[in-house]
């Protein structure tokens, strides 16, 4: 990430806030918000948007909080299938106690969870149960059969109806998830239908990031939301509804133009009203696109986004977590925002890195291994695996020891710790000496720290690499991934072994 902002978050957060506000206000009965996107820690939106906070919806939300009840909703099959969030590396049950922690932790009252399109799911129980032992409400909504299409079953006691209101008391309600695709709309609606039944007014819309409706199909930025969700085969798309209503030209994705129809259906048939809503641009509060202060360096950083998201599917591909139809989807996207995988700086240091090592010999895997950090600045530091440390271990250090201005030539690992760590790591169960990995070499590090002010001065920088930019050539092992994200950096790798070995 550039030292650059190119992202205005104070001016976005304001004209975020009052638009929601004004939409709260300006209609009759209470307002159910659905928020898309990541609420807490959006890092695709900080890499695409320079300067962009990860957090900022939280401090939206802490300006909001005295007008906002917040419902946490969760898919029940996320749970008993232990989807992972890949930017934690932790499950989405996880990921919504993690939600929960952080919204208190900024004094954020979370009103109930809801655990969406249960079907008897022992985990979601389990995780029910838990939640209900920390004094939190916790609901069960029931699949519907036919949902959304036959509206006839959906809109009715045996439908909507069938699934508990979650009792709510301020004017406005946000709904959000641990992620996508969790039940927000469907709560959304079922809280509507509950709300007419009492003959009371409630209405519907929808917080969404991307894609930015007021950018062009073809900006960056539209098309890595596109790159984000090639695994669900979202695809951008002029809003046609929106368009013919007021002759303005807007940006939408597939799934919310089809559903579009449907939905404004849905909403007349349980209230009486469509409420006005013309398009699902109409439906849509967001003001992202006033916070922009550098359009140049956001398209780039969009593009760099692009290719990020190309070497996770690549290497999701031969992990065998998703087909070929996916990656022909992310390789189109590529094709579509005229890019290659090398168009990005630290893939060709860290290519180059791994081939320079061939002619230097050989690492103890017997696999040149190389890796690349882009800092702040724009400096790119490299590293290649060694008998003593991978390929990210050593980058890391050749990092700290540029931000710490030290010569290249002074070691910060002292070498009775670096010995005592390796003997111990040799001392599990093999023979042979293995490499530290990079959550071994911080610890050292760390170590280290405490008697040599050298390491230390490297050690006071390593919080600089928060968000840098990094690739490896090769798979990194658990702890390389660990480490990394530690340091909280943005890394992608060649889907290469790393080791000629099947179990190491």
């Amino acid at each position: 990430m550039s030292e650059n902002f190119a992202f205005d978050n104070q001016k976005y957060l304001e004209q975020q806030r009052l638009a929601i506000i004004s939409r709260a206000e300006e209609g009759e009965g209470r307002l159910y918000l659905e928020f898309g996107g990541k609420l807490i820690n959006d890092f695709h939106a900080a890499r695409v948007l320079p300067g962009y906070d990860p957090n900022v919806k939280l401090q939206l939300l802490r300006q909001l909080q005295e007008k906002a009840d917040i419902i946490i909703c969760i898919h029940a099959e996320d749970i008993e299938k232990k989807k992972m969030r890949a930017d934690f590396g932790i499950s989405y049950d996880k990921a919504a106690l993690k939600l929960i922690d952080d919204l208190r932790d900024n004094g954020i009252a979370v009103t109930a969870i809801v655990i969406t399109r249960f079907s008897s799911q022992s985990a979601a129980l389990v995780f029910k149960k838990r939640l209900q032992k920390h004094g939190l409400p916790v609901y069960l909504h029931e699949e519907i059969p036919g949902y959304p299409q036959r509206l006839d079953d959906v809109v009715s006691p045996s439908g909507f109806g069938s699934n508990p209101y979650i009792p709510v008391k301020r004017s406005l309600v946000v709904l959000t998830g641990p992620g996508p695709s969790s039940g927000k709309m469907a709560t959304c609606l079922n809280q509507i239908y509950h709300e007419a039944q009492k003959g009371q007014k409630a209405r519907y819309a929808k917080f969404e990031t991307f894609p930015v409706w007021n950018l062009p199909l073809s900006h960056p930025v539209n098309i890595a939301y596109e790159a984000a969700t090639a695994d669900v085969f979202d695809s951008n798309a002029m809003d046609h509804f929106h368009y013919e209503a007021y002759g303005v030209a807007a940006v939408n994705y597939n799934r919310d133009l089809q559903a579009f129809p449907l939905l404004r259906t849905l909403l007349t048939k349980i209230t009486g009203s469509n409420e006005g809503y013309q398009s699902p641009t109409d439906m849509g509060v967001n003001c992202i696109k006033s916070g922009f202060i550098d359009d140049k360096a956001i398209q780039q950083a969009a593009r760099e986004e692009i290719i990020r998201r190309f070497f996770q599917y690549y290497a999701a591909l031969q992990a065998g977590q998703v087909d070929d139809k996916v990656f022909t989807r992310i390789e189109e996207i590529m094709h579509k925002a005229n890019l290659r995988p090398e168009d990005r700086d630290v893939v060709r240091a860290a290519r180059q890195c791994a081939a320079d090592c061939e002619g230097a010999g050989k690492g103890d895997s017997g696999i040149y291994c190389g890796a690349a950090i882009r800092l702040r600045d724009g400096t790119i530091v490299s590293g290649k695996n060694s008998p003593l440390m991978h390929s990210a271990a050593s980058m890391i250090l050749n990092a700290g020891k540029y931000l710490a201005k030290l010569p290249d030539s002074q070691h910060l690992l002292l070498p009775d710790i670096l010995e005592s760590v390796a003997k111990f790591k040799t001392g599990l169960g093999s023979h042979k000496r293995v490499g530290l990995d990079l959550s071994e070499t911080l610890i050292a590090l760390v170590v280290s720290a405490s008697r040599d002010s050298y390491a230390k001065r490297a050690l006071d920088c390593l919080h600089l690499l928060k968000h840098c930019d990094v690739h490896l050539s090769h798979v990194p092992g658990a702890g390389d991934e660990a480490g990394l994200r530690h340091l909280g950096c943005s890394y992608t790798y060649d889907p290469i072994a790393a080791s000629r070995k099947l179990f190491s």
